[in-house]
């Protein structure tokens, strides 16, 4: 990952996770625990991608291990936020633009049920049945109805920023210079009077002039420079 990706996940993860702690676990609402670094995660996975999904998914787990009070073996959220980041960034539109915001939903409620079905199985595998006793359906139900309620509020949020910070001042510099077709390959034949072949004619370059060096004749009989390869 970037720099600027992993600087502003890392920003985002902990603000979210303070938050959560400090603030939405001492609401004492009934089920779950309305889970902000999932949402966060989920908003960064559908831009990134993937693979930066599913790294930025290890990190928040990791940090929601380690973060007070934790009653849990570390590791078991990052493996459970790591498999639901990679997947909910198998979801990103190839434009980067969410054109309907049915998708962003469905993919709470779908990460929400998942990342608790995950934990209740990890806890089963290593001798853990909190999930169990304190009731696995209603948990289900409380963990998407939290997440979907402050999803439309988080999850554009997160992925607006994400895209802005994505714009790499360098990228954006040479694509308005163009590519090998585009106005970066005028500079060879701007100021010269050097003939560039395209759409098979063969033109004048800009700014050419009759008596540029480049197009005068040379003294051993050569006639003219016949075309200029280009890269």
């Amino acid at each position: 990952m970037r720099v600027n990706r992993i600087l502003l996940s890392t920003t985002m993860v902990v603000v979210a996770l303070v938050i959560q702690v400090s603030v939405l676990a001492r609401l004492r609402l009934p089920g779950a625990v309305p889970d902000l670094v999932l949402l966060v995660l989920l908003g960064l996975a559908l831009v990134y991608g993937h693979v930066g999904g599913a790294l930025v998914g290890f990190g928040a787990g990791l940090l929601t291990d380690l973060a007070p009070p934790s009653d849990h073996a570390a590791g078991r959220y990052a493996l459970v936020l790591c498999v639901v980041g990679y997947l909910a960034g198998l979801a990103r539109p190839e434009s980067g633009r969410i054109r309907s915001a049915a998708g962003p939903l469905l993919a709470v409620v779908g990460a929400a049920i998942g990342t608790t079905l995950l934990y209740a199985g990890v806890g089963a595998v290593v001798g853990d049945s909190a999930a169990h006793q304190a009731g696995l359906g209603s948990l289900l139900f409380t963990a998407a109805l939290y997440d979907l309620l402050l999803a439309p509020f988080v999850v554009p949020a997160v992925m607006a920023v994400a895209r802005r910070f994505e714009r790499d001042p360098l990228t954006e510099s040479s694509a308005g210079t163009g590519g090998p077709d585009g106005p970066q390959s005028s500079w060879l034949s701007a100021g010269t009077g050097v003939r560039t072949r395209r759409g098979g004619r063969i033109r004048q370059g800009l700014g050419g002039r009759r008596g540029s060096v480049l197009s005068r004749p040379s003294k051993s009989g050569a006639g003219r420079i016949k075309g200029v390869k280009r890269l």
